[in-house]
């Protein structure tokens, strides 16, 4: 299995607390601009759909339990509507329409009689690793690739691992850069702290 981070190709199913130091901002969904990272610790990836702290995003399990998925979070979320659906990955109904206009859900997104859509458990989580790739960077155009590959099954795993492998290489980098200006800041503090107190 194919994992970033802890997360498989479908977020289903390995543990993977995003790291709590440095969390990106939600970013146009129509725009393959990078996100601005700015610290927020309430976000978090978690295991068995969306059951997130602040209205985001919650896609994990327990990768050392020897399980695909480990449902300890929240009971699988079925049948919502996309207002519902877009309180519970913290994204917009906007971006929800997006992503399925530019073909990166999994699979159609099913319609309840009246035609309006219903999003089940599947279909959370992994708008969940959408969300996931998205808010750290990956553009569009990447992501849909990506889409494609796990779409086609088995036998690409390899492509798979090269492009979110890449992927992570680069956040690890935006974050090494990020706290270097931390402690920079962190440095000014001090000393405009001590001024003050003497």
């Amino acid at each position: 299995m194919v994992t970033i981070d802890g997360l498989d190709e479908r977020g289903l199913g390995v543990s993977g607390s995003r790291r709590p130091d440095v969390t990106p901002t939600e970013p146009d969904a129509d725009s393959d601009a990078s996100p601005v990272l700015l610290a927020r610790p309430d976000f978090r990836l978690d295991a068995v759909g969306i059951a997130g702290t602040a209205g985001t995003a919650d896609i994990s399990g327990s990768a050392d339990s020897g399980s695909d998925v480990e449902h300890t979070v929240a009971p699988p979320l079925t049948g919502l509507t996309i207002a519902e659906a877009a309180k519970a990955t913290g994204v917009s109904a906007h971006t929800l329409r997006y992503y399925e206009r530019v073909d990166l859900m999994l699979e159609r997104v099913s319609r309840a009689p009246s035609s309006h859509r219903r999003y089940d458990d599947v279909d959370l989580r992994w708008v969940g690793t959408l969300t996931a790739l998205r808010r750290t960077g990956m553009p569009i155009r990447q992501i849909a690739r990506y889409a494609a590959l796990v779409r086609a099954g088995d036998g690409n795993e390899a492509q798979r691992l090269d492009l979110l492998a890449a992927h992570r290489r680069l956040v690890a980098e935006r974050l090494e850069e990020v706290r270097r200006h931390l402690t920079a800041i962190d440095n000014k503090i001090d000393i405009y702290r001590k001024k003050v107190d003497d």
